[in-house]
């Protein structure tokens, strides 16, 4: 089965109540998919990033009462998880897709990659697009647009990613349901495609 995009019952699944109602939902709607994607982009992930990648749909196998808020397929050179490490995700919450290179907080080396993110502070704030975005938490859906963030401020980011113990980054594109919707699969495919080799350099630094 070819990927198919996303549609609005496919974002409308984070509206449903109760944790076994909504999981049920997103194995059936969204999962699949998100194989789907995971198939399609571990190799050029492996191709241009010099690593072996895997793919990795999120299984929100620790809840017991909230159900979740978003879910992904993550990309990282790990077959037995990546939470540790530099990865990549495409992603949905009800309100955006998302497409991100992340490092959070579990990742043991983000004191180091923090340093070498401020060691390159100028080439990042100019090589960046300006749609794209940062984050600073992987569970909230708030992001900081690149374009609207002075020198100092992506400074700021960096420098929490070595200071604060639970900090994290993640940069990327968002897309916005209305948008998303309207995009034909391959229209989509080749954006994501566009996102991850900007986002390459970033994994090579990490």
């Amino acid at each position: 089965m070819s990927f198919t995009g996303f549609t609005n019952k496919d974002f409308d699944v984070f509206k449903i109540e109760g944790l076994d109602e909504r999981m049920d939902a997103l194995k059936l709607n969204i999962r699949p998919k998100l194989e789907q994607l995971g198939q399609l982009f571990a190799p050029s992930l492996s191709a241009g990033s010099g690593d072996e990648m895997f793919s990795h749909v999120a299984k929100h196998a620790r809840r017991t009462i909230n159900p979740p808020k978003d879910t992904w397929v993550a990309f990282a050179a790990n077959s037995r998880g990546y939470k540790m490490l530099p990865h990549f995700q495409i992603g949905l919450w009800e309100s955006h897709l998302f497409i991100w290179f992340a490092v959070i907080y579990e990742a043991p080396n983000k004191e180091e990659f923090g340093q070498k993110l401020d060691a390159n502070l100028h080439n990042i704030y100019n090589e960046i697009p300006e749609d794209f975005y940062w984050s600073a938490d992987h569970t909230k859906p708030d992001v900081i647009r690149h374009g609207s963030l002075t020198v100092e401020e992506l400074h700021s980011l960096f420098n929490r990613l070595q200071t604060v113990k639970k900090a994290e980054i993640l940069c990327g594109y968002v897309i916005p349901r209305e948008e998303a919707v309207q995009m034909s699969p391959e229209k989509l495919i080749n954006k994501i495609e566009v996102v991850f080799k900007e986002l390459l350099p970033l994994y090579k630094l990490a």
